[in-house]
């Protein structure tokens, strides 16, 4: 596609030809059906056709009634729910702690679907928050502990430094160690109440098949009973 102006953004079409999704070919569980995707975009993540497939957008609404998102990172998935990490000062740890009801979106814009997520989010324990921590590239740990996320900094020569004090402070030896866990970082877990996943369709008519938690409340991912199968106008 050639590039287009601003005042043609109107004109800009791409048709949804790569697939479909039915009720007949959906997996049992949210879980399942998740897996099945997942492996997809992994694969077109690995013959280049997709870029970060765990990137996920978070929303969330604060106390004051104010929507944000954000894009973070999607590290881990299982039958209690999707985890991130991030600094727990933040604003969307705080907002979390506020009002925890949050929504997901995955985009694989490559293969013309999303997953979309509404639900309740809860903080990690330690371990868990400590096990990925520990799994981190040394320059992420540094970068995690150095930064004082979303607070006002001076310059970007304010950041560097304070990335090069702590890698002084804690030079790298090659043990998940190197860098203290900090009491600040932390993570979260997403606990759907709905989960739904949308296949581009032509014209527009795009496929949206929702698992909604028949009890109202937050349900096991991979707990068939605990769901009921929505189709939605798209």
């Amino acid at each position: 596609m050639s590039p287009r102006p601003l005042d043609d953004l109107a004109g800009v079409r791409v048709p949804y030809t790569a697939g479909t999704l039915s009720e007949r070919d959906l997996a049992a569980t949210p879980l399942a059906q998740f897996e099945r995707w997942w492996a997809d975009a992994a694969r077109a993540a690995a013959d280049g056709r997709l870029v970060e497939p765990n990137a996920m957008s978070l929303a969330t609404t604060g106390a004051d009634g104010v929507p944000v998102a954000r894009t973070v990172l999607l590290k881990g998935v299982d039958a209690d729910g999707f985890q991130f990490f991030t600094n727990l000062a933040s604003r969307k740890a705080r907002t979390i702690r506020e009002r925890p009801r949050v929504a997901l979106l995955v985009p694989w814009l490559a293969l013309q679907r999303q997953v979309g997520v509404l639900g309740v989010a809860e903080e990690l324990p330690r371990d868990r928050v400590a096990e990925y921590f520990r799994s981190r590239p040394y320059g992420s740990r540094i970068g995690a502990v150095a930064s004082r996320q979303s607070e006002v900094a001076a310059s970007r020569d304010e950041i560097d430094a304070a990335a090069a004090q702590l890698a002084a402070r804690h030079p790298d030896t090659g043990s998940p160690d190197d860098v203290p866990v900090p009491e600040g970082w932390g993570g979260f877990r997403v606990r759907p109440v709905e989960v739904e996943f949308w296949q581009g369709r032509p014209s527009r008519l795009h496929d949206r098949l929702v698992f909604v938690a028949a009890g109202g409340g937050p349900a096991g991912l991979d707990d068939a009973g605990a769901w009921r199968v929505e189709r939605r106008w798209p």
